[in-house]
């Protein structure tokens, strides 16, 4: 299988196998769910092999059972070829004893569901995964715990070994793990091949629906420049149409963008919805992202020097390599991301929210006192503003920097963390 980088899934998925029949791992295209899967896999059917792919379909449409046999944990590597494998592995494992029978995975939501009958509840566990944090590429040292800010330590320690080149090479080289395994222009090209297979077959592949490439393209460098914001649909249509002498209303942006989350390239982030001591109403509408900061840079054609050259640019694109670790490290504690914002423009780029109800608040600056000031201000700002005999006090806040030299407390309580010492 060649060199494999540990992963954080890895436990994951070897918990959940311990606890349901089978597990689904969700994710975009090339960012690991079959490397993954195979490490714990006792044998493998590859849906996506094109030399038996022919076959495989027709036995699922007459004899599914066939495909499910092997060793368990069986893989059923891009499931999605044919939906009706969904109710096969739901009615093997009803029929089976134990967990951790199989394995499925997806880079994309199946285009027709009309041949799944069943939910899958109380048969299924689902995982999503995500592209490499800098923790799993092995670019953060992992001096500090996300998992430990929960316990509120007095003290932390870590010292940021990445310089603002690096980086800018992380943002555009992204968390694809071959890309990892390359150096230099190589490593680069990855998220233009990859934003170049999004734009050609894959947004009309994901539900059979003819897409023009130039609309596409010109939706991802929409959406490039809207990160991190709650930009509505007409915001995208009002960019495009400069470009597009056809007729664009916004409900074609909006298939355009439903087809890009079904292939998992946009994870929008929901917004928190705290009690508050205040009466400001809380804007409800998701923040954009991509799922890794390399496919902005890729559609903007930008490179890691046009970063450096533009740090409005590269402060918005360093969010979304943050916001990508975020998501990984919280899945790995049970947790989920979500963003902030009110009526008077109070707004929190991210807040970390478990399971048991406890949460950290957290800003994103890329680096310079003034702006993690700025942050840690944000912060107490909206932690006064939260009503703790309803809900509980925030475990942590912390100003997610990326050039700052050291990872630290500060004397009001506030943790600065560069992304290079940050783990789950």
């Amino acid at each position: 299988m060649g060199k494999y980088k540990k992963r954080i899934a890895d436990e994951l998925l070897e918990r959940k196998l311990k606890g349901k029949g089978a597990v689904l791992i969700e994710g975009p295209k090339w960012c690991g769910k079959t490397t993954t899967a195979e490490q714990q896999a006792a044998s493998v059917l590859y849906m996506g092999n094109t030399d038996d792919l022919e076959q495989n379909l027709r036995m699922a449409n007459i004899n599914s059972k066939m495909l499910l046999d092997g060793a368990s944990p069986r893989l059923i590597d891009e499931w999605q070829v044919a939906p009706q494998l969904w109710d096969a592995v739901r009615f093997a494992v009803d029929h089976r004893e134990g967990h951790g029978l199989f394995i499925l995975t997806g880079s994309a939501v199946p285009p027709n569901t009309d041949k799944i009958l069943h939910t899958g509840t109380g048969r299924f566990a689902w995982l999503t995964m995500r592209t490499m944090s800098l923790w799993e590429s092995g670019e953060s040292n992992g001096m500090v715990s996300l998992r430990e800010l929960f316990s509120a330590p007095k003290q932390i320690e870590g010292k940021n070994e990445l310089e603002l080149k690096d980086l800018a090479f992380l943002t555009c080289r992204g968390g694809w793990p071959d890309a990892t395994l390359t150096d230099g222009d190589i490593a680069l090209d990855q998220a233009f091949d990859y934003v170049d297979a999004i734009v050609n077959t894959d947004i009309s592949r994901v539900d059979g629906v003819k897409r023009q490439a130039e609309r596409t393209r010109l939706l991802l460098r929409s959406f490039a420049r809207h990160q991190g914001s709650g930009a509505p649909i007409r915001s995208f249509r009002n960019d495009m149409i400069v470009n597009d002498t056809d007729k664009l209303d916004e409900e074609t942006v909006a298939s355009y963008i439903n087809a890009l989350k079904k292939i998992f390239v946009i994870e929008d982030m929901p917004a928190w919805n705290p009690n508050l001591r205040s009466k400001s109403a809380i804007r409800t509408s998701d923040t954009r992202y991509f799922v890794d900061p390399s496919i902005a840079t890729a559609a903007l054609g930008a490179s890691p020097d046009d970063l450096i050259a533009d740090l409005n640019t590269f402060g918005l694109l360093f969010e979304t390599l943050c916001v990508r670790d975020l998501r990984v490290f919280a899945e790995a504690l049970q947790g989920q991301v979500y963003h902030f914002r009110d009526s008077n423009g109070l707004e929190c780029d991210a807040v970390v929210h478990l399971r048991n109800g406890s949460f950290g608040l957290v800003e994103i600056k890329l680096g310079g006192d003034d702006l993690i000031e700025e942050g840690a201000k944000t912060l107490k700002s909206l932690a006064s503003k939260i009503d703790t005999t309803r809900m509980k006090e925030p475990s942590f806040l912390m100003v997610l920097t990326g050039t700052t030299s050291y990872a630290f407390r500060r004397e009001d309580g506030i943790y600065v963390v560069p992304i290079g010492c940050l783990k789950d």
